[in-house]
């Protein structure tokens, strides 16, 4: 559990700076997005660390192979270990051209043990609609490794899951919408105030003859009318928007983790007055065994005897008293003088949540 001095130090810190937010940090362009693609393949150059006989489809898929090349062979009467079935996935940045290179992941889903020093052969990478989008081919780099054999062996992180960075190429341009005369602007975080700061930091800046530029939709969604001063040349006005700076609006919250013990409140979280009192009891229940032992040639025997000891100790109430908009810096500090630690200020936090003093969402992860 961190200390209380961090946990401190993370709310201290939470409180920003003055000064806006630029619009490319809060919206992105409807339409230009990010596509997954997927391909099944095949690794191949193991070291023996591949798929064993139990995974059918890997010698299925390694038969098809060698017959397009001429080679025909039955699937029962190979068995090679080098070789591991994988699948392959990989993200389709937007206006992607034929010729662009991107990363892919390759990760084994047979029983193969290890895909350190393997190479991935030729394979089609798809995209949610059935084409194909990409190639894929290249050597595959792993972030762990295997050392040892049976039960003096090692694992460190996993070893069947791989990279191969820039290993397909696009043969396919990207499904992205061009910006046209008009435009709009999603919210990575849906809230009507911003929405309704964005466009009017927009018509400050593009409007024309008293006809706006800009409206907001709704809470995640602002429509931009591209000006006629900037038709036939978009992506200069999209970048001309994304320098605008706006003052976002951010509704108070406070994220509790439990586990960990960490707590995150916003600048704009208030506390109503309110007295808090915390204190502790604590129930110590602890068993000695005595042994009792009889005189020299006695009748008796040996006896183990358990001695119960209780004891109970309760620490003083500590009191905090919070006035009217009291602030986090405030109530972290009277928290922190009290010798509050996390876990005490999860409870804390909690009760005054259920006492409606605490003016802000209260979110457990």
């Amino acid at each position: 559990m961190r200390s209380l001095r961090t946990v401190v130090a993370i709310l201290a810190g939470l409180a920003p700076l003055g000064g806006a937010t630029r619009l490319k940090e809060l919206v992105s362009l409807e339409g230009v997005r990010e596509n997954q693609l997927i391909g099944y393949g095949l690794v191949v150059g193991l070291a023996g660390t591949g798929d064993r006989r139990q995974t059918v489809f890997s010698a299925q898929s390694l038969t098809n192979l060698l017959e397009r090349m001429g080679v025909s062979v039955a699937p029962e009467a190979i068995r090679v270990n080098n070789t591991a079935a994988v699948m392959v996935t990989a993200v389709l940045p937007p206006f992607a051209r034929p010729g662009t290179k991107i990363d892919v992941t390759v990760a084994a889903i047979g029983d193969a043990s290890n895909l350190q020093g393997g190479l991935l052969l030729l394979t089609s990478l798809r995209g949610a609609d059935g084409q194909v989008y990409a190639v894929a081919q290249g050597p595959v780099v792993t972030g762990g490794f295997v050392a040892g054999r049976l039960g003096t062996s090692q694992t460190v992180n996993h070893p069947t899951v791989g990279r191969v960075p820039n290993g397909a190429t696009v043969e396919r341009p990207a499904p992205t919408a061009e910006p046209t005369g008009h435009v709009k602007l999603q919210l990575r975080q849906a809230d009507f105030s911003t929405a309704v700061r964005i466009a009017a930091a927009v018509n400050r800046k593009f409007a024309s003859e008293g006809e706006p530029a800009a409206r907001a939709d709704n809470a995640a969604v602002v429509s931009v009318r591209v000006p006629e001063a900037f038709i036939g040349r978009a992506a200069e006005f999209i970048a001309e928007l994304e320098r605008l700076t706006v003052e976002t609006d951010r509704p108070a919250k406070v994220v509790v983790n439990e586990r960990t013990g960490t707590i995150v409140m916003g600048k704009e979280v208030r506390i109503s007055p309110v007295a808090i009192l915390h204190g502790n009891l604590t129930v110590e229940i602890q068993t000695a065994f005595a042994v009792s032992q009889p005189p020299p040639l006695s009748p008796g025997t040996t006896q183990v005897v358990p001695q119960v000891g209780v004891g109970i100790k309760e620490d003083k109430a500590r009191n905090v008293v919070l006035k009217e908009g009291a602030t986090v810096e405030e109530l972290v500090r009277a928290l922190t003088s009290v010798g509050s630690t996390p876990r005490d200020i999860i409870a804390i936090l909690e009760n005054l949540r259920a006492a409606g003093a605490l003016e802000a969402e209260l979110e457990v992860i």
